[in-house]
């Protein structure tokens, strides 16, 4: 089932690149990231208590918020630096360029988690690494 999801997070991911980089036009990046991530908010917060998920938040460690918390940090950074680069450039080259994020969360997956490198995993991870390049050139 995760195939299904990774599938319709990249459908999604697209999506968003294409209607932030026609809503971003004449808008500062920064108050579109701060637009974006309060839809996300409401929706997310609205999802975890109408499923009734809220009352798990009592279980979680220190270790879980703190690592929640910075992963917030991260994600907050890599929008604000999406938007900015969906302004000055195109959906069509920024989208590709920033899923160098793929190829980075691969090596960190194997260097940082320990996680196996098999051959299908580098090889995609360089063809990655090699679309990223040609664009950039």
């Amino acid at each position: 089932m995760w195939k299904f999801y990774a599938l319709l997070s990249a459908v999604f991911a697209a999506l968003t690149a294409i209607l932030a980089k026609v809503g971003v036009k004449g808008v500062n990046s920064n108050l579109a990231t701060a637009i974006r991530t309060a839809v996300i908010l409401l929706i997310t917060w609205g999802i975890v208590i109408f499923s009734g998920h809220l009352r798990e938040a009592k279980i979680l460690s220190r270790h879980n918020l703190l690592f929640l918390v910075l992963s917030g940090v991260a994600t907050g950074l890599s929008w604000l630096f999406y938007f900015k680069a969906l302004q000055e450039g195109d959906a069509s080259k920024v989208a590709p360029i920033d899923k160098l994020s793929v190829a980075i969360t691969i090596i960190l997956g194997i260097v940082v988690l320990g996680e196996p490198a098999d051959p299908k995993t580098l090889v995609g991870g360089a063809l990655i690494v090699a679309g990223s390049i040609v664009i950039i050139l």
